[in-house]
């Protein structure tokens, strides 16, 4: 038995709908896994599994999300362990410890090539940082990010499929993990 962790893309059911992490819970478990734990209300999960590949729970659970939710969406996943060398290899853990939500990073399916530092270096203005790190993207936007143009930047389109988390959710989703 395994622990994994899996995140959901932000999506909009629909105009006054959303999704109520009870049913979330309720959709993992009915495909198959086993002690499954949301945190907030923010599309993030941790949850036993037996030993597979990150490209089949990931099916499993967009496969399940389509069916129980009537949308499609994409969902990364991560085992335990993963999850824990992605919080701890954090660049910027001064500025994550200053403002945690501050500092993010956009987690891919598949890892970022390095030329995309280069592609998004032009967004990186007024004390912005960005690092690639194991394939994923950290960004420290050294402010709000939502007043940034670096975070409008990184669409599928460009990056690939990918979702994006600050650091307040990444440490507590590997608290979820250490806690069992």
């Amino acid at each position: 038995m395994m622990q994994y962790v899996a995140l959901l893309y932000s999506f909009v059911l629909s105009p006054g709908q959303r999704v109520v992490m009870d049913r979330l819970r309720t959709t993992a478990e009915s495909v198959g896994y086993r002690s499954v734990r949301t945190l907030a209300a923010t599309g993030n999960l941790v949850f036993e599994a037996d030993d597979a590949e990150l490209a089949d729970i990931e099916k499993r659970l967009e496969t399940g999300f389509q069916r129980d939710f009537g949308k499609a969406v994409d969902i990364i996943a991560r085992t335990a362990d993963q999850w824990r060398v992605l919080a701890a290899a954090n660049p910027f853990p001064e500025a994550s410890e200053l403002n945690g939500q501050n500092v993010g990073i956009r987690v891919m399916r598949q890892p970022l090539d390095k030329s995309v530092i280069d592609s998004l270096g032009r967004y990186c203005t007024a004390g912005k940082k960005i690092a690639l790190v194991n394939g994923d993207l950290w960004m420290d936007f050294a402010a709000k990010p939502s007043t940034s143009k670096l975070l409008p930047a990184l669409t599928t389109k460009r990056l690939g499929i990918g979702t994006t988390r600050n650091w307040n959710t990444v440490r507590n989703v590997a608290a979820m993990l250490a806690a069992g």
